[in-house]
């Protein structure tokens, strides 16, 4: 008997998983590149996320679980010490409109698949991810001291992000 696929179990389709497990990722990434700040800032914006991200495993949500254990899967475990190597999309502007947009086809997919809940989840868990990356470094400030906890262009992607899938 073969194994079914963990997102069968929740009505996915293969195209359909890779948009949701694909996102967190995305967010993260997203997150980071909304503000151009530094290798050591985005390796520590990185982490943060990735924790983030990998905590979602220990969702009450198993939607959240499951798609969390994805991510973990392909980008490694931080409680491991696995750590994602800074990515530096070509035009963050770009970036940041195609993960909004993606986040926009995973909010429809959600609501016409899952309960209320489990997408309240799925939302809140991204929003969280995106939250935990902007939080993690300063921008700005000399060596380290002072500067913004978080920018403007960083509030605008989280903002817009929770819209999206508020709306």
């Amino acid at each position: 008997m073969t194994e079914q696929p963990v997102y069968s179990t929740f009505g996915f389709s293969d195209q359909e998983w890779g948009l949701l497990s694909g996102l967190p990722l995305a967010v993260l990434t997203a997150a980071s590149a909304a503000e151009s700040d530094g290798t050591r800032r985005t390796l520590a914006e990185g982490a943060a996320g990735l924790e983030a991200a990998a905590a979602g495993r220990e969702s009450a949500s198993p939607l959240v679980a499951a798609v969390a254990q994805e991510v973990v899967s392909r980008a490694g475990d931080p409680e491991t010490g696995e750590e994602l190597p800074p990515i530096h999309p070509g035009d963050p502007d770009a970036y940041i409109a195609d993960v909004l947009g993606r986040a926009g086809e995973a909010a429809a997919l959600l609501r016409g698949k899952v309960d209320e809940g489990e997408a309240g989840a799925y939302s809140h868990w991204l929003v969280g991810i995106a939250e935990h990356v902007v939080t993690a470094a300063p921008s700005g400030g000399i060596l380290g001291i002072g500067g913004d906890v978080v920018t403007e262009p960083e509030r605008r992607f989280r903002d817009a992000l929770a819209k999206v899938f508020n709306d």
